[in-house]
């Protein structure tokens, strides 16, 4: 049986790997893999969107913020997506602010050469609208939950969906991040996590948190 010769390498980022090879090969001379580090901004609210990330086992928050300063995360995106997406929408200036919380690496992109491919009509257009259609799916939901579930099963909901986007079962967050994140002081984080810790479903360190039983908090988490 013979076998295809010369097979491109993955990337381990769904949309680029889901690409047809004509298309991926348009994108690849300008695809940079670049190091995603904790706490980088990769946009701030109503500035110009130059480049866009395709997250390779890393992970990127995305932030509303009030005027009084004020921030709550209202939605993540890993390795199934891209961030900047706003360029394709005929925008090319950030809704909302994008911070890295997972650490690992992406693949940078002008954003002018993604709306040049995405504007051909093919492949690529194709994935990233389904990819708004979940986006918008997971950011609405993320907003009923934040309103309706309790912040021990709101961290539950996160932290598995942390995991689906992370290679280890060891997640390096902060205690200010998880507050942010949550919506609750500093104080309620530590309340929140060692009850979700005292179901055995995590081990909690400050700074770290294991996931150890992800079925039982699976079973524990709500709905959404």
């Amino acid at each position: 049986m013979s076998t295809k010769q010369n097979a491109r390498p993955p990337t381990l980022n769904r949309i680029l790997d889901a690409l047809p090879d004509e298309a991926y090969d348009r994108l690849a001379p300008h695809l940079q893999l670049v190091p995603m580090q904790r706490g980088k901004t990769l946009y701030h609210v109503n500035k110009p969107i130059e480049y866009v990330y395709f997250p390779v086992n890393s992970m990127t928050s995305v932030i509303a913020t009030t005027a009084d300063g004020a921030a709550v995360e209202v939605g993540v995106i890993g390795r199934e997506g891209m961030t900047g997406v706003s360029v394709v929408l005929g925008t090319d200036l950030s809704p909302a602010e994008m911070m890295v919380q997972l650490p690992d690496s992406g693949l940078k992109l002008a954003a002018m050469a993604l709306v040049e491919e995405f504007q051909r009509g093919e492949a690529l257009q194709k994935l990233l609208l389904r990819y708004v259609n979940a986006t918008m799916i997971m950011l609405a939901q993320s907003s009923a939950c934040n309103r309706l579930h309790h912040s021990s099963e709101r961290l539950a909901r996160w932290l598995l969906m942390s995991h689906d986007r992370s290679p280890s079962d060891k997640l390096p967050l902060t205690h200010e991040f998880l507050a942010m994140m949550l919506g609750i002081r500093r104080a309620g984080v530590t309340e929140t996590a060692l009850m979700l810790q005292a179901d055995g479903f995590i081990h909690y360190t400050r700074g770290l948190i294991t996931i150890t039983d992800r079925p039982g908090l699976e079973g524990f988490t709500c709905e959404c």
